[in-house]
């Protein structure tokens, strides 16, 4: 968390667009969304190219305007005691979401773990899906 390029580089991955990275934590409080309002910057060596969606007009201003909206349209209803943060990746600066882990996956190797992790929860708009009930925490 307080080193995100040093943590991301120990993985193998990095290089142009895919440095300066920061990671937000999601929580049983606090859900973050990341989205780029001017164009958007996206860290695709570290999560591959970016969702069509993505780059859209709609989800760049609404992200902003409408968190709550947005994430409803993606499926994912957050309650109204969680603080939703967004997040706003610049050229200079990128955001990755680290996804609040399932408690039925405590204990579990980092490959594991890793196998329940997707881009979309690395951006904020799903949850990483419980490995027992199949569903998003």
């Amino acid at each position: 968390m307080t080193d995100a390029d040093s943590a991301i580089a120990e993985l193998g991955y990095g290089g142009l667009q895919g440095e300066q990275m920061i990671v937000v934590e999601n929580t049983t409080d606090v859900h973050n969304l990341v989205v780029c309002t001017l164009c958007s910057c996206y860290p695709w060596p570290v999560l591959g190219l970016p969702p069509t969606w993505y780059k859209s007009n709609a989800y760049r201003s609404r992200s902003v305007i409408d968190p709550r909206g947005v994430l409803r349209e993606f499926g994912l209803e957050i309650g109204e005691s969680v603080e939703v943060r967004v997040w706003d990746s610049t050229a200079e600066l990128r955001y990755l979401v680290l996804p609040e882990q399932p408690k039925e996956s405590v204990g579990w190797s980092e490959e594991r773990l890793a196998a329940l992790v997707t881009h979309d929860a690395m951006i904020g708009v799903s949850k990483v899906a419980s490995p027992i009930a199949g569903k998003a925490i």
